[in-house]
């Protein structure tokens, strides 16, 4: 009886999430119809070559990230993880995460070689990317458990009840998305004239985006046993939306980071305090959007977490 509960769940989800999507993707292939299309100015995914540090650092990104897919890949797929310990995990996501973190110290792209530390690119995105990243999950991680009845239960350290391999996990998973959302955002400015209807479709596009790309987090990791949820139906459905709030806030704003540089005069690059500030900011919009979530769902918000403890729950079963 509770196989036949499973699969109908299973085949309920892959309904439901189905006919979203394709609503999601046909509304954009109708309102995308109705954009006019620019004529003297080149279409282009990437920055152009007058924003080189920029263009340089995104297409490192889009290197990098099938590394770490790979990588990621193969661990679940050989459920390596069923053997890990609390260091293996650590180890793993310093080891993925550093190549990001270390990049704008250690190898600056050649744009940027003779520029100073807090003035490359690479650095402030990876600053940006950091604060979210912590914040996300120092903050964030407790409404999934609230709301969501999330749980991890594979060994690891923990800052305030949350893995802290996830927060350099966290890092190299948001490079990749908003990079990607980079492109998807840049392609539209740049295709197409500038009026309220292609206001209209950027916005539906960063809705669309946001939603498949948490949805997308979750069926990827649905595998690993030890993050669960007390309905997976609502982890997918609902709990979708709900991450993706994240990304509505995080994907225009990370976006508009250095990214008029060198389209005009007087264009001046953001400092590494404003783009400290910014994230804070992307971040504290975040939590209250969340909150607001929260509380029309009528959830007590419960944070019971410690500053440092090892988590072994595994060993002792």
């Amino acid at each position: 009886m509770n196989s036949l509960v499973a699969n109908f769940r299973t085949d309920d989800i892959a309904v439901v999430m189905g006919s979203v999507l394709g609503f999601i993707g046909l509304s954009l292939f109708l309102l995308k119809s109705f954009l006019t299309p620019k004529n003297d100015c080149e279409s282009t995914w990437l920055p152009p070559a007058n924003n080189l540090a920029k263009r340089q650092y995104e297409i490192w990104c889009l290197q990098y990230s099938f590394v770490w897919i790979s990588a990621m890949g193969v661990v679940i797929i050989t459920q390596a993880y069923e053997h890990f310990s609390e260091w293996d995990y650590m180890t793993l996501m310093i080891v993925l995460s550093s190549p990001l973190l270390l990049q704008p110290f250690m190898y600056p792209m050649d744009a940027e070689k003779t520029v100073p530390l807090c003035s490359r690119y690479s650095f402030k995105a990876t600053v940006w990317i950091a604060v979210f990243s912590f914040i996300g999950n120092y903050w964030y991680t407790h409404y999934f458990y609230s709301v969501l009845k999330a749980e991890y239960t594979f060994p690891a350290h923990r800052l305030n009840d949350v893995p802290i391999c996830l927060f350099l996990a966290t890092h190299f998973y948001f490079v990749t998305y908003h990079t990607f959302a980079n492109l998807m955002l840049r392609k539209i400015e740049t295709t197409f004239q500038n009026n309220w209807l292609r206001t209209v479709y950027f916005w539906c596009v960063v809705l669309g985006f946001s939603y498949f790309t948490a949805f997308m987090e979750t069926l990827t990791i649905s595998s690993f046993p030890y993050y669960s949820f007390a309905d997976r139906f609502m982890a997918y459905t609902l709990g979708s939306a709900f991450y993706g709030i994240y990304f509505i806030v995080s994907f225009p704003a990370f976006y508009s980071l250095d990214e008029s540089v060198g389209l005009g005069v007087g264009v001046k690059p953001y400092s590494l305090q404003q783009t400290i500030m910014e994230s804070f900011g992307v971040s504290m919009i975040v939590l209250c959007l969340l909150d607001f979530c929260r509380l029309a769902l009528d959830v007590p918000l419960n944070i019971t977490g410690k500053l440092y403890y090892i988590y072994k729950a595994r060993q002792s079963q």
